[in-house]
């Protein structure tokens, strides 16, 4: 790409020369230092996330949180998911039908803010939206732990890292064989089951035998929770209780078809009188007929990966070890929707003449409707006969990794080569098929829009359906170098004053097609389209740590980025540690960030019109007037337009690249304090404040419709005042405010006769999220409220900010047996309440106990059982439309009370 920004360069080259000038006095500082000094005594030393010095694991100074693989067993963890979702600095949302797997989001940011690493280095992310990773494809058997960096790291790491940085370590090594196998399965009849296995085999011990290779292999899977499965949830009592009745809807795509002419625009069904047809179809207002929610709704979606992992390491002297790593990860999701619709190809609608014997009155034995005259009937057809319409998404995601570390002329350096391929492939799994075909077929009189069809007529759906047919394919990969070294420079009277100096290079590219066919299977509602783009960033980085004293250490680090498409931007940080006492340390740290616009955000497929519709349903401003603003189903339509089309519908909308997005900008800051009262206790609390402007994003759908005045011109409209679609591009939006504070707590009871207890407690209490929409706008908060922020490529969903959160144990231990109570707690939440004002209401808090207990008596296996959601609590309900069962998925599981069995034998 040719740089688009010269005067970022421009303003840029003398703060780059000026770090230039002060890393070359440094290494001549640190040249001059080693000839003086005499070496060093060996020290067990380790890089911990944020810092590119080695040091004592107790000596950081930074607010990092540690999840060990055993604790995954602890709390009834069986993904990855499961322990983003669990994190008390985590707003993540619970995997959907997206397609995008899981991802992580830390301080409620966006996905695109946290920086995923494995072993310290980037991956390849998911392909379509090259912003974020995809968790699922991260091998969990290979995993020791996960470090979570809570404060921003553009410093050391660069772009992505405003909301903090989660590191996946794996272990280094592995001796002998094991085979795992676990279970989780629903109390309640339906899906929603779990199935892991994993096999890891090593050999060799780099200390003992100078050299080491383990290998695992991992597989999981979820079996599809249809919404009918948890029918309580979601049903037309719960629903109308919370101004939300299933039968709102009038005229909308459905099996019996509702029906208009060009005459009369108010619709009807042959049916209706007599019920609809069940168990597809409820009857809905004004005499037609409505899809039942519960009979194709899906409340948890079918997924399966399949990891593997491999590592060798080999120690070519005492001071020098070649690491080569290896990780292939595939998931598979099946996506699914409403049965197809037969939509207007061209601008014709789909269209029943009465030469039919389906049209009603006739041969077909449909029931006469009187006026019709014969007049063609322009239908709202949901095609039942085909079923959920479905999509699978695969998704493949390989990295090698060759690593080089040891000691030279008195630094330690360590080298790395990371190649990672993304591929991202989606098909049409069933349920789908031509929308000219479908139009075709009711012309004919081959189809039956008012039933199940004939076998004549499935037959012609056979020759129209495009199952396992593939749609789009995306590609994106990441290769980067990296070189780091760092060494003592001088005695100072807390210690040995340490720089690592570090230079990086990596080029992203991405690559995203939609197929030719996309333009044929209309419901699918998108437009053969290419998009690529690549950029190369080069970096130069420098850290210095400084034990000013026994008590007080400072840390300083400073990176310079140059963008092949945006130019440089540096970045600094600074942070202390300081300990009065040995029960008593107080740290900090304030830094700035930066996060450049994503390949697909900027270069991304670009259509002049729709490409998808909004997720939940509205009511078109202008042609179905007079409601509640963000109300759907409060207007009327205006004479001449059809309810269904404008009132209480999904609307055509655009999404897509922006090639004038620039980079987004942050300042941050953190203050806290560990003390440690006794041997036995501990209690951290630290403040964080994290303040973004020029942030990317895309405007959450209620915007629109709450303020249609000021957001007019994002309508696009056809000549006949009907949306062509609503503009909903990533755009350089307002700023964000962010700030809270991070409690951590744990205390272990002095030894006792019936064993070892302990209790702990990791929470974050939220003081601000303030959303600002455009420059210049006011801020308004979104704590505790469905607010401003969204989710941008992941999800159109609200960013979900709880005022408090927080993870509570408590572990009991004796002999063979160690069992554990976990409970995740989300604070009370103020509703959506785009309804009617008599049904505005609270969410209440969440709050779901996991029980674990493992025995390790036996000679070579461990067994673990459980309860996961021990008390059977369901999911906190919402009048959300964005939510479309009345319960707030992406925040809590429908599952219920499910158990966990898990068994582990080591050869």
């Amino acid at each position: 790409m040719n740089t688009s920004d010269h005067s970022v360069q421009n303003r840029s080259a003398q703060p780059r020369l000026l770090l230039s000038a002060i890393t070359v006095a440094v290494l001549t500082l640190a040249n001059q230092a080693a000839a003086q000094q005499s070496a060093e005594p060996a020290m067990t030393r380790v890089e911990v996330t944020g810092s590119s010095i080695k040091r004592l694991a107790t000596e950081a100074s930074l607010p990092v949180s540690t999840v060990k693989a055993e604790d995954f067993i602890k709390q009834g963890i069986t993904t990855l998911a499961d322990v983003m979702m669990s994190l008390p600095q985590s707003a993540s949302l619970a995997p959907s039908n997206a397609g995008s797997g899981t991802n992580i989001n830390l301080r409620g940011l966006g996905v695109n803010r946290t920086l995923v690493l494995l072993n310290g280095r980037r991956m390849a992310n998911e392909a379509i939206a090259d912003g974020y990773a995809n968790l699922d494809v991260i091998p969990m058997s290979a995993l020791a732990r996960v470090e979570i960096l809570r404060d921003g790291a553009s410093s050391i790491y660069g772009s992505d890292a405003i909301g903090g940085v989660v590191n996946f370590i794996t272990k280094t090594s592995y001796e002998g064989l094991s085979l795992t196998g676990q279970e989780v399965q629903p109390e309640k009849n339906g899906g929603g089951d779990e199935q892991r296995a994993s096999i890891t085999w090593g050999k060799g011990n780099l200390e003992r035998d100078g050299w080491s290779i383990y290998g695992t292999i991992d597989a999981h899977q979820r079996t599809r929770l249809a919404a009918r499965d948890r029918a309580d949830l979601s049903s037309a009592a719960m629903l109308t209780s919370i101004g939300r009745p299933p039968t709102l809807g009038t005229g909308g795509n459905a099996t019996p078809a509702n029906f208009t002419t060009s005459t009369n625009k108010t619709a009807q069904n042959p049916y209706a009188a007599s019920g609809c047809l069940a168990p597809y179809s409820i009857v809905g207002q004004k005499g037609t007929c409505v899809l039942d929610a519960n009979e194709y709704g899906t409340a948890l979606y079918a997924n399966q990966q399949v990891t593997f992992y491999a590592r060798a390491a080999k120690k070519l002297s005492e001071d020098h070890v070649v690491t080569i790593d290896y990780s292939r990860g595939e998931e598979f999701i099946l996506g699914t929707k409403n049965p197809t619709n037969a939509l207007a190809v061209s601008g014709v609608s789909a269209t029943l003449p009465s030469t039919s014997k389906w049209y009603p009155g006739k041969s077909g034995g449909v029931p006469a409707v009187a006026g019709l005259n014969n007049a063609p009937l322009i239908l709202t057809w949901a095609v039942a006969d085909l079923g959920l319409a479905t999509t699978k998404d695969v998704q493949l995601n390989q990295r090698l990794s060759v690593m080089d570390e040891g000691t030279l002329a008195g630094w330690d350096y360590k080298a790395g080569l990371v190649v990672g391929v993304s591929q991202r492939d989606n098909y049409y799994q069933s349920g789908y098929a031509k929308g000219q075909g479908l139009l075709d077929g009711l012309k004919s009189g081959a189809l039956n829009p008012f039933g199940v069809q004939d076998a004549a007529g499935q037959a012609y759906l056979d020759t129209i359906k495009v199952d396992g047919a593939k749609n789009r394919t995306s590609k994106s990969t990441f290769t980067g170098v990296d070189l780091t070294a760092s060494r003592t420079l001088m005695e100072l009277p807390g210690g040995s004053m340490a720089l690592a100096l570090g230079a990086d290079f990596h080029r992203d590219t991405t690559e995203d097609t939609k197929l030719p066919i996309s333009a044929e299977v209309t419901y699918a509602s998108a437009s053969p389209s290419h998009g690529e783009g690549s950029r190369n960033v080069a970096a130069l980085f420098a850290e210095l740590n400084v034990p000013v004293t026994q008590k007080l250490e400072l840390n300083l680090a400073v990176r310079d980025d140059h963008f092949s498409d945006f130019g440089n931007t540096i970045n600094p940080k600074i942070s202390f540690r300081y300990e009065p006492t040995k029960q008593l340390m107080f740290r900090g740290s304030a830094n700035t960030g930066f996060r450049a616009p994503t390949l697909f955000d900027r270069y991304g497929y670009r259509l002049p019109g729709a490409t998808g519709l909004t997720a939940a349903k509205w009511d078109d401003p202008m042609l179905c007037p007079g409601g509640t603003p963000g109300v759907a189903g409060t207007g009327k339509p205006l004479a001449g337009y059809v309810a269904s089309a404008v009132c209480n519908t999904t609307l055509p909308k655009q999404t897509g690249s922006n090639p004038e997005l620039v980079p987004e900008k942050s300042k941050g800051f953190t203050l806290g304090t560990v003390f440690e009262p006794t041997k036995s206790a501990m209690v951290s609390i630290d403040y964080w404040n994290i303040k973004m402007t020029n942030m990317l994003a895309n405007l959450p759908e209620q915007v629109y419709f709450l303020d249609p005045v000021k957001y007019a011109s994002f309508f696009v409209r056809n000549a006949d005042g009907t949306i062509n679609y609503i503009k909903n591009t990533t755009m350089n939006l307002g700023g964000q405010k962010a700030a809270g504070i991070d409690v951590s707590g744990s205390y272990a009871f002095p030894h006792t006769a019936y064993g070892d207890f302990k209790v702990s407690l990791d929470g974050t209490y939220l003081t601000q999220f303030d959303n600002q929409l455009d420059n210049g706008s006011p801020y308004v908060s979104n704590i505790g409220q469905f607010g401003l922020a969204s989710n941008g490529t992941t999800s159109s969903l609200p960013i979900i900010t709880f005022r408090w959160k927080h993870t509570l144990k408590l572990n009991w231990a004796a002999g063979n047996w160690n069992t554990q109570l976990t409970q995740n707690y989300n604070s009370k939440y103020t509703d959506q309440n785009l309804v009617a004002q008599q049904y505005w209401r609270n969410i209440n808090s969440y709050k779901v106990w996991n029980w674990t207990t493992t025995y390790t008596g036996f000679k070579n296996i461990q067994v673990t059982a459980g309860v996961n959601n021990l008390f059977n609590v369901n999911p906190p309900v919402t009048n959300s439309s964005l939510y479309s069962f009345g319960y707030l998925s992406s925040a809590a599981s429908p599952i219920g009370r499910a158990y966990n069995v898990r068994a582990t034998y080591t050869f």
